[in-house]
C-alpha cells in the first residue's frame, strides 16, 4: 500500500509540479514537501494534507492512509480512569439497587456540569452513573433510553477528551438503546464529530449524509426536535467536506442547514438537550469554520461581524470553537494582541475545554514562535495549554 509520502510524489508528478511548484501553491516550505514524500513514518497535519490535496486538485482523502488523530495525554487518561472502567463494566455492581426516577433525577441535576464543561467534577459522578444505569437496564428494560441518553453524553465527552476508543464505543451502546429516530439522528451527529476529529473524512460525509436523507423533514410540518437532527446531520457532513476538499459540496449542504435554522427561526434547544441546540447562529458559525478551513482569514473575520457572540453562553462549546477561529483569522493577518485577546478570554470562559483543544496550542504556538522573548501572560498561558516547545 502507497505511503501518504508516495501518494504526494505520484500525483505531484503527474501534475508536472516539482517539490518547490507543489509547496509554492500549497503555502507550505518545500524542506515540509522532500520530508513528506522521503520519510514514509512522518507525521503531518490534516490541515497541512488537505493544502497538498487543494494544490494538487484531489480529495484530501486520496492522499491519506489513515489519519491517526493526537490521543489525549497522559494527565486526562489519569482524570478519567475511573470512568473507562465504569463504561467498559470493570467496577463491580452498585452496592444498592438503583431506580429509575433515582438515576433520572441524577442525569438532570449533572447537566449544568455538562453545559460548562465542569469535567473534574463530571469524573467523579459519571462512574456511579454509569454502574447504576447497567444495572437499572438488567433488571428493568425500559430504562434503556435514560442510559443512552448518559452514553451519548459520556461519547460527546470521550471525543471531547480525544478518548477515541471509548467514544466510539459508549457511542455504538448508545445506539443499541435508542428506540427514537430523531434521538438516533443525534447520537448520530456526535459519531460523525468523532469521525472528524479522528481525520476518517468518507466515513463521517457518507454517515451524516445517509442520516440526513432518512430523516429529512417536511419543512412546513418539522418540529424543533426534527429541525435540529436534519440541520445537525447536514452541518457535519459540510465540515467533512470542506475539509476533503469538495468546496461544492460543502456549500449546497451547509445552504440545507440554512433552510432548517430559518425554519427554526432562532437557536433553540429541543428537549433542553444542550448537544442539539440548532438555529441560525450555529449554522453561521459553521460558515466561519468552513471558511477558516478555506484557509480564508478576511471572510473570517468579515463573517463573525454579523455573529451576536454576546447572545450565546460563554461556556458554550460551539461558541468557543468559533472564537478560536477568530482568533487563527486575526494570527494569519498578523494581528497577534488581537488572537491573544481571545485565547485569554477563552480560557476564562471555559478553562476545562481549552486544555483539550489542540488547535488553541496551535493558535498560541504561532503567536509566541518568532519571538525572541515572552511576556509572562505569554508564558503562563502556554504552560496552561500543555504547549510543549
Amino acid at each position: 500500500m502507497a505511503t501518504i509520502g508516495e501518494r504526494i510524489r505520484s500525483v505531484r508528478k503527474r501534475r508536472g509540479l516539482t517539490q518547490q511548484g507543489l509547496a509554492d501553491l500549497a503555502g507550505v516550505s518545500a524542506s515540509l514537501i522532500r520530508k513528506l514524500e522521503q520519510d514514509a513514518r512522518r507525521d503531518v497535519r490534516l490541515e497541512t494534507l488537505r493544502k497538498i490535496s487543494v494544490a494538487l486538485k484531489v480529495p484530501t482523502t486520496s492522499l491519506m492512509i489513515r489519519h491517526d488523530a493526537e490521543p489525549a495525554d497522559e494527565q486526562t487518561l489519569d482524570l478519567w480512569g475511573p470512568v473507562r472502567r465504569a463504561l467498559y463494566s470493570l467496577e463491580g455492581p452498585p452496592l444498592e439497587a438503583p431506580t429509575r426516577e433515582g438515576l433520572g433525577s441524577a442525569l438532570e441535576s449533572s447537566m449544568p456540569l455538562w453545559k460548562q464543561d465542569r469535567y473534574s467534577q463530571i469524573a467523579t459522578m459519571l462512574p456511579m452513573m454509569l454502574r447504576d444505569a447497567d444495572a437499572l437496564v438488567e433488571a428493568d428494560l425500559s430504562a434503556r433510553h435514560v442510559r443512552g441518553r448518559l452514553l451519548h453524553l459520556t461519547g460527546w465527552l470521550m471525543t471531547q477528551t480525544r478518548q477515541f476508543d471509548e467514544a466510539e464505543f459508549a457511542l455504538s451502546r448508545a445506539m443499541d438503546d435508542m428506540n427514537d429516530p430523531l434521538d438516533a439522528a443525534a447520537t448520530i451527529s456526535t459519531h460523525c464529530w468523532l469521525l472528524l476529529r479522528q481525520g476518517r473524512l468518507n466515513e463521517a460525509r457518507q454517515m451524516a449524509t445517509q442520516w440526513a436523507d432518512d430523516v429529512e423533514p417536511r419543512i412546513s410540518r418539522a418540529t424543533p426536535h426534527h429541525l435540529s437532527a436534519w440541520g445537525w446531520l447536514l452541518l457535519r457532513s459540510s465540515a467533512a467536506a470542506i475539509r476533503d476538499n469538495r468546496p461544492g459540496e460543502a456549500d449546497d449542504t451547509i445552504r440545507l442547514a440554512r433552510t432548517a435554522a430559518v425554519a427554526m427561526g432562532r437557536d433553540l434547544t429541543p428537549d433542553e438537550d444542550f448537544l442539539r441546540t440548532f438555529g441560525p447562529i450555529t449554522v453561521a458559525m459553521k460558515r466561519v469554520e468552513n471558511a477558516m478551513i478555506e484557509d480564508r482569514p478576511d471572510k473570517v473575520l468579515q463573517l463573525s461581524q454579523t455573529i451576536p457572540i454576546t447572545d450565546l453562553r460563554p461556556t458554550s462549546n460551539n461558541r468557543n470553537r468559533h472564537l478560536l477561529d477568530v482568533a487563527e483569522a486575526h494570527r494569519r493577518m498578523h494581528r497577534h494582541s488581537e488572537a491573544f485577546d481571545i485565547l485569554q478570554g477563552v480560557r476564562r470562559d471555559a478553562p476545562e475545554w481549552m486544555t483539550n483543544q489542540r488547535y488553541a496550542r496551535d493558535i498560541l504556538k504561532g503567536i509566541i514562535g518568532r519571538r525572541r522573548t515572552l511576556t509572562g501572560e505569554m508564558r503562563d498561558l502556554a504552560d496552561f495549554v500543555r504547549l510543549n516547545y
